[in-house]
C-alpha cells in the first residue's frame, strides 16, 4: 500500500511566524495556489483513499489535491488536528519569547519534553494521529494509495515513529507546505519512508520551504 502524507498549504499565520495550533485559520492566497500544484502534480495518479484533518486549511487542501472528480473519496479524522498549542495558539514566537522563555527554549532543544501549556505533548499527538492513520488505512489492499492531508507536528511525529526516531529527533528534517511523504508497506507496522519532504511542485530544488512557527 501507498501513502502520500502531505501537509496543508500556507496561511496568513504560517507567513507571519504565528502559532495557530487548532484554531482553525484557512489558506492564504499562497497556500490555495500550493495546494492547487499539489492537485496538478496528482492529477493523473489513482488514489483511493483521502482524509484529512478537520481544520480548513488541511481540508482544503485536500478538496484541491483531489479536485472535484474524485471530491467524494475525502473523510475526515478529528485524530489528525495539530498539536493543540493552547495559550500560545495566536502568538508570534517573539511573544512566546517574553511570555515563556524557558518552555519556548525547551521547544526548540528538547521538544519531547514540552506539554504545552493548556494543550497537548507530542505524546499525545503520536498516540492519537497514528490511531488515526491506522483507521485510515484499515481495508486498504497492497496496491491502493491513501491520500492524508494533516499538519506539521502531525506528520513529524508520525515520520518519526516510521523511521524509528525518538521525538527528541522532531526537528531533524521539514515538512514543507503541500509538501509530500511517500511511505509504502503491506500494513501500518512495517512502512517504509521513500520519499520525504518532497515539495517540487512548488519548490526549486535549493529553495527555501521553512516555516516559521510550530
Amino acid at each position: 500500500m501507498r501513502i502520500l502524507l502531505a501537509r496543508h498549504g500556507e496561511t496568513p499565520w504560517n507567513a507571519e511566524g504565528r502559532y495557530q495550533g487548532q484554531i482553525d485559520i484557512p489558506l492564504s492566497p499562497v497556500g490555495e495556489a500550493q495546494a492547487a500544484a499539489l492537485g496538478q502534480r496528482l492529477r493523473e495518479l489513482q488514489i483511493d483513499r483521502a482524509v484529512a484533518s478537520p481544520l480548513s486549511r488541511a481540508r482544503r487542501t485536500a478538496e484541491l489535491a483531489l479536485g472535484e472528480a474524485r471530491a467524494e473519496l475525502l473523510g475526515i479524522d478529528p485524530d489528525l488536528q495539530e498539536i493543540a498549542h493552547g495559550e500560545w495558539e495566536g502568538l508570534l514566537a517573539s511573544d512566546i519569547h517574553e511570555k515563556d522563555p524557558a518552555r519556548l527554549r525547551a521547544w526548540r532543544e528538547e521538544p519531547d519534553t514540552v506539554l504545552m501549556p493548556g494543550g497537548e505533548s507530542l505524546r499525545h499527538v503520536l498516540d492519537r494521529s497514528w490511531r488515526g492513520l491506522a483507521r485510515a488505512m484499515e481495508g486498504l489492499g497492497d496496491e491502493d494509495t491513501l491520500l492524508v492531508v494533516a499538519h506539521d507536528a502531525v506528520n513529524r511525529v508520525l515520520l518519526c515513529r516510521i523511521l524509528g526516531l525518538p521525538l527528541s529527533k522532531l526537528w531533524t528534517f521539514r515538512q514543507a507546505p503541500t509538501t509530500i511523504n511517500l511511505l509504502e508497506g503491506p500494513g501500518i507496522d512495517s512502512l517504509e519512508v521513500v520519499r520525504l519532504n518532497d515539495c517540487a511542485h512548488h519548490t526549486p530544488f535549493f529553495g527555501e520551504a521553512k516555516h516559521r512557527a510550530l
